[in-house]
């Protein structure tokens, strides 16, 4: 059976009660299956082991947790009281936990197995949990007496109806036991520095009769225990959905940037503002948001560099008042305080809270906030991918941010690279060198299935708001930031006139005089 395949008779799931690890495995565990959690010490098993039983209690379940491990279970609980998911009330009655450490040094495999079907049939348990398999392992005669052992548990759980999940050392695809081959399937459990972060990862290796989420996930360990965040473009590529054309325009509120535009922003279109550090892109975005609040339109801005406080000042600045729109929640404003963010830990946040409040016009003020959250830069353009696809499935209007690197230049180097191409328009700001100050220009590269307008205009932000003058006249070069008069080039570029001797030198306009 391929791993896309439905299994011929459907078993019923159990949940694990850890969140994105069910989304990861399509539902659940197969009642009744055994399944091995592998990874080094630290990376988890332990963890991840109780808040399944604890959630399993939690619905009605009978857990037996059986440790073949030295540490007594007072040390163990300890540590698991710190835990939100941890509670003291079932543990008498629908949880029990058991030492076999010493029926096993003593009777070795076979008395440890009479003794866990002398456990489950006592407890009537649904859940099995066996935390320390490798000490299984090394009181093993030999591999061929250790495979028995799993063969019968297998076969001894399956008539059972329990479900068991046996925890266990040992990590990395070239870490292949006996074991791995006869279990239901395999979790793999890694805690690894990426330069110098630690970062936690997931990877379902074997999950027989069912599809599930490939490849590797993050997650992370909190007071809530464990939290998985399944890779957004496994999540949502499987099963992408397409979107549907919006009729009509949402207008920024700024009359001759609008009528650039041909009336406003698609509705349902992505939208691209690029340029660098003070050209202007978060104000221009807030303008948006603020056009949103004064449509009644559901308004949301997710950003990395900006508080809610600074941010409202910055907004009362250029005269777009959003502080009533944000109390009353018509605005909602989400910071990504500085920090070792997850990639698809902010997509994920960014998504539930678009579906919960139905977003129409989003900021997303920042991609190189997202960009420094992934630990494996080449992922960055199919999470975007993805990411736009089900914000215009969701109807949402959206505008991104993008600084370039370089104040002044030739060249225009964007941190995400090839996000042009994902975004329906893309609008470039420039802070321009012009008579000894810098002013401000803005231009439409591209708005897809629609005329714009092509020229350059300058950028007027003050306390009144938003204003775009006129098209710059007479000078070149404006999008490097470092204007050039036209007349200047144009006098450069003129062939020499046929009166003026071979090689004669030219005069620049305004220097020295005739003789």
């Amino acid at each position: 059976m391929s791993a896309v395949e439905s299994p011929s008779v459907h078993l019923p799931r159990v949940s694990t009660g850890i969140e994105g690890l069910d989304t990861v495995l399509h539902g659940g565990l197969l009642q009744g299956g055994t399944y091995i959690v592998v990874g080094m010490p630290g990376a988890g098993k332990t963890i991840l082991g109780n808040q399944f039983c604890y959630h399993h209690v939690k619905g009605g379940g009978r857990v037996v947790y059986v440790t073949l491990l030295a540490e007594t279970h007072s040390r163990m609980l300890a540590h698991l009281r710190e835990m939100d998911f941890f509670t003291a009330e079932p543990l008498a009655t629908a949880f029990q936990y058991v030492s076999a450490y010493r029926t096993l040094v003593k009777e070795g495999l076979a008395g440890l197995l009479e003794s866990l079907r002398k456990l489950i049939r006592e407890h009537r348990a649904s859940l099995l949990v066996i935390d320390g398999l490798v000490s299984a392992t090394h009181n093993a005669a030999n591999e061929l007496a250790f495979k028995e052992f799993i063969h019968e548990l297998n076969t001894l759980v399956g008539v059972m109806n329990c479900t068991t999940l046996l925890l266990t050392n040992g990590q990395g695809p070239d870490d292949v036991h006996p074991e791995h081959t006869m279990v239901d399937g395999l979790i793999e459990l890694k805690d690894e520095l990426v330069g110098v972060r630690s970062v936690r990862h997931l990877n379902v290796r074997k999950f027989r009769g069912s599809a599930h989420l490939r490849g590797e996930h993050t997650f992370v360990i909190t007071g809530h225990g464990i939290t998985v965040y399944p890779r957004l473009e496994a999540q949502l590529g499987e099963n992408a959905v397409i979107p549907q054309e919006q009729e009509g325009q949402l207008p920024l509120g700024v009359p001759e940037l609008d009528r650039m535009l041909g009336g406003g922003l698609q509705r349902g279109s992505v939208t691209l503002l690029m340029g660098p550090s003070g050209s202007g892109k978060t104000l221009l975005g807030l303008q948006f948001l603020h056009e949103g609040v004064q449509r009644n339109e559901s308004c949301l801005y997710f950003g990395f560099y900006e508080s809610p406080p600074r941010l409202m000042a910055k907004a009362d600045g250029i005269g777009l008042h959003l502080r009533p729109a944000l109390k009353s929640g018509l605005l909602q404003a989400l910071w990504q305080p500085p920090s070792e963010l997850l990639l698809d830990a902010l997509g994920e946040r960014l998504l539930i809270t678009v579906k919960a409040r139905g977003v129409k016009r989003l900021l997303l003020d920042g991609l190189i906030g997202f960009k420094e959250a992934t630990v494996h830069p080449e992922r960055i353009n199919r999470f975007f991918a993805v990411l736009t696809n089900e914000l215009r499935a969701q109807g949402v209007t959206a505008v991104f941010t993008e600084e370039t690197r370089l104040l002044f230049g030739p060249e225009v180097e964007a941190p995400v690279k090839a996000m042009s191409a994902l975004v329906e328009n893309h609008l470039f700001l420039r802070q321009v060198e012009m008579d000894g100050e810098l002013r401000r220009a803005i231009t439409i590269l591209k708005t897809r299935e629609s005329n714009h307008e092509t020229s350059v205009r300058e950028l007027h932000i003050s306390a009144q708001g938003f204003r775009v003058g006129g098209p710059f006249r007479d000078v070149d070069s404006l999008l490097t930031g470092q204007s050039k008069p036209r007349t200047e080039r144009a006098l450069r570029a003129k062939p020499p006139s046929k009166a003026s001797p071979k090689g004669a030198k030219k005069r620049a306009p305004g220097r020295g005089g005739s003789k």
